[in-house]
């Protein structure tokens, strides 16, 4: 049971190291949509 445990877990971290080199393209483009989303909601609400 506990093999079994450990397998998963050994998955999840695959699924993060994975994930950690695209960090750097992601974030700015999430953030630059970001602001664009909210300075398009200020131009709208005004």
């Amino acid at each position: 049971m506990s093999h079994a445990n450990s397998n998963h877990h050994a998955g999840e971290q695959d699924v993060v190291e994975a994930i950690v080199p695209l960090m750097p393209i992601v974030l700015p483009v999430g953030g630059a949509l970001l602001i664009f989303l909210l300075a398009f909601i200020a131009v709208f609400m005004s």
